[in-house]
């Protein structure tokens, strides 16, 4: 048996709307132990965000987004989802304007009353911290209000289609909780303006900025190998999104849950990714130590293959719950379930079954995919239509040019592209 190095009480909040009577109690072995939240520098994270600001998936990976939506073994099933998740979106992009509906109680304070409130709507985990404008997107500034609270929000997706990833019925799943939870947060914004504060709804599809470190923060988990938040109940198996607003409420603490020193002695989720795109080490990165994922070996995977998810699939704390593979451990010095078939084992369509120390085969040509901005994929779109040995000088050539002039003249006009912005359509793009 280990020796414990410190014991974590799991808030109600964290623990679904119907939690069980007995309060969660996880033991961490003392080797396990590390700081609360995440190990950080606060000077680099500045660093970064002056000078390198962050920028949307949906904008920075354009390119990637149009190929796989075009390619995806799953496409039937994504269209469907866009068109049912649209107005849900098409409702969040002006939320932050909405005016309370009445004048609030000063000196009260809401922190229980919107937990409470998050948790009877249908919330798996809420918790609150600061909204940390570092993280803010830079096509998102404009957009974003000066709201200085973030409302972290969690919803967990089917236990059972989950563990069928990677599956047209797995990632179904994972699209109706995203529409459910939009649905949700759309109705959370209306609770607290009822309260007399404004709220913003960053729906999870079309969010202001990325999520997992103001999570972690407000002690909701901690960032795993895998590149998830790993919960305490729900591991990776949830949804993530955020409301910010203006409203008086306290402020949750970072909790050390142990998962990033048990992270980097589990690793299954490592051994097993089909594209070999997990580190077994972790890195500093923008200030802050991690996992990181090696895109270009993730990207290419999750666009062929119903989004992977392997890494969620396989990862012990997501089949099992944090208490009882952290209970195992702390009695055997093992990871419980690794090495198993019910752990490591899952299918690939086309591809066949692959147990513990199997993994599919690609060739070098799979993992050259588009990439970059709309500007940088219509430029390779250009060089590959004029190098391509089909254009013959003259009128071709002409009319090559003529084209990608338009379309680059159209980006140039509209501002930073993306996936969520053309689905959203008939939304004034000044608004974003």
């Amino acid at each position: 048996m280990l020796k414990i190095g410190h014991e974590v009480k799991v808030q109600d909040s964290l623990r679904g709307p119907n939690p069980p009577p007995d309060t969660e109690v996880i033991r961490v072995p003392e080797e396990l132990e590390g700081v609360p939240g995440a190990n950080q520098s606060p000077e680099t994270v500045n660093f970064y965000a002056r000078n390198y600001p962050l920028e949307s998936h949906s904008v920075e990976n354009y390119g990637y987004r149009s190929w796989s939506r075009a390619i995806s073994d799953i496409k039937e099933i994504r269209d469907h989802h866009e068109s049912l998740n649209k107005p849900i979106m098409r409702a969040s992009v002006l939320t932050g304007d909405i005016e309370p509906t009445v004048q609030f109680v000063e000196g009260k304070n809401v922190t229980k009353e919107i937990k409470d409130k998050a948790l009877e709507l249908g919330f798996s985990m809420t918790g609150i911290t600061r909204y940390d404008h570092r993280y803010t997107y830079l096509s998102k500034r404009k957009w974003v209000k000066p709201f200085p609270h973030a409302i972290c929000l969690a919803l967990e997706q089917p236990y059972e289609e989950t563990q069928m990833i990677p599956s047209g019925p797995a990632e179904d799943a994972v699209f109706a909780t995203y529409r459910r939870m939009g649905e949700l947060g759309l109705e959370l914004g209306d609770y607290i303006r009822s309260l007399g504060y404004h709220a913003q709804i960053h729906n999870p599809g079309d969010s202001g900025s990325p999520v997992i470190p103001m999570f972690v923060e407000a002690g909701m988990g901690q960032q795993g190998a895998n590149g998830y938040l790993l919960s305490p109940h729900f591991g990776s198996r949830h949804r993530l999104m955020i409301v910010t607003t203006d409203a008086e409420v306290t402020h949750d603490e970072p909790v050390d849950y142990g998962v990033q020193a048990f992270c980097t002695i589990c690793q299954v989720c490592v051994n097993r990714c089909p594209g070999r795109a997990l580190m077994r080490e972790k890195v500093w990165w923008r200030g802050v130590e991690k996992f990181k994922i090696l895109a270009k070996r993730c990207r290419p995977v999750m666009g062929r293959y119903a989004a992977c998810g392997v890494c969620m699939v396989v990862c012990p704390v997501q089949r099992y719950g944090l208490k009882p593979v952290l209970d195992h451990y702390a009695e055997t010095g093992q990871v419980l379930g690794k090495g198993t078939h019910n752990l490591e084992g899952y299918e690939m369509r086309d591809l066949g079954y692959f147990g513990p120390g199997q993994l599919p085969k690609f060739d070098a040509e799979f993992f050259h995919i588009p990439d970059g901005t709309a500007d940088q994929a219509l430029m390779t779109e250009f060089k590959e239509k004029m190098s391509s040995g089909d254009v013959q000088e003259g009128a071709d050539e002409d009319k090559i040019f003529l084209e990608f002039a338009d379309k680059l003249r159209g980006i140039i006009v509209k501002g930073p592209q993306s996936y969520v912005n053309e689905m959203l359509d008939e939304v004034d793009q000044d608004e974003f």
